[in-house]
């Protein structure tokens, strides 16, 4: 069981299409490592939930200006004192290795498996409670009997498209996530707001706490302020209130 929890709020569009994107590659990464028909069948789900994504958003375009962003911060602060400029140097190697990759990749990224005749059926019937099943789409069924190497084959082949796009997220992620240092805050009778610098791009709040508070945190923001409301769960049925107590916990306004 885990001693802290996190609990993360975007600040912007970009990056909350960033993190719904990274929680959907950590759930189809881990489907795709099992073996059964349903673990391929959520494997499948989670890929059209990616690509549904895709189809909404020209996220090449955003990932490649949001790693030019991190470029030109970074550049900025090699002539800071105290910079660690081996690390520096390896951060801006990673930056632009991540970019010629998406800068070589042709096209819209997923399109092929979009356009599948698989892929847009199980997305037509997949909107329907219990829609795919094998008297539904006798099609997906046969792939489900197939064996576990042509399946694994098909999976990689359908996913591989992904690949930068997942690596550049993490790398942007990461790098916002780990830009501002933490403080210790108190929420007072279970309540917590703090103003922003407009001037300073604030794209992520964090906010860290004990696992055995009996609380969780309710982040709600924009451009000029964040608030935090620490919330009792629900008990039979009774909607969340929030908490009467002080909360200790650890705030992060991650900056880059």
């Amino acid at each position: 069981m885990n001693k802290q929890i996190t609990y993360e709020f975007p600040l912007n569009e970009r990056i909350r299409v960033f993190m719904r994107l990274e929680q959907l590659f950590l759930q189809l990464n881990h489907f795709l490592e099992g073996e059964s028909v349903y673990e391929k069948r959520a494997a499948i789900t989670v890929l059209l939930d990616i690509l549904m994504i895709f189809s909404r958003n020209d996220l090449k375009s955003e990932l490649l200006k949001e790693l030019d962003r991190h470029n030109k911060v970074l550049r900025q602060l090699s002539n800071s004192h105290g910079v660690d400029t081996d690390k520096l140097e390896q951060l801006l190697l990673q930056i632009d290795e991540v970019s010629q990759k998406l800068y070589q990749s042709n096209g819209k990224i997923g399109i092929n498996v979009m356009e599948s005749d698989l892929f847009q059926s199980i997305s037509q019937r997949n909107a329907i409670p219990g829609g795919t099943c094998s008297f539904d789409l006798p099609a997906y069924h046969f792939w489900l009997e197939q064996s576990q190497e042509q399946q694994q084959k098909d999976l990689l082949r359908w996913t591989q498209p992904f690949i930068t796009i997942q690596e550049a997220i993490s790398l942007i992620l990461d790098f916002i996530r780990h830009s501002s240092a933490p403080t210790q805050e108190t929420a007072e009778a279970g309540f917590f707001q703090m103003s922003l610098d407009t001037g300073q791009p604030i794209q992520l709040i964090r906010v860290l706490m004990d696992a055995q508070t009996p609380a969780f945190a309710e982040i709600s923001g924009g451009k000029h302020r964040f608030t935090i409301r620490f919330m009792n769960p629900s008990v039979d049925g009774n909607r969340p209130s929030q908490i009467n107590e002080d909360i200790p916990f650890i705030l992060t306004c991650c900056l880059f």
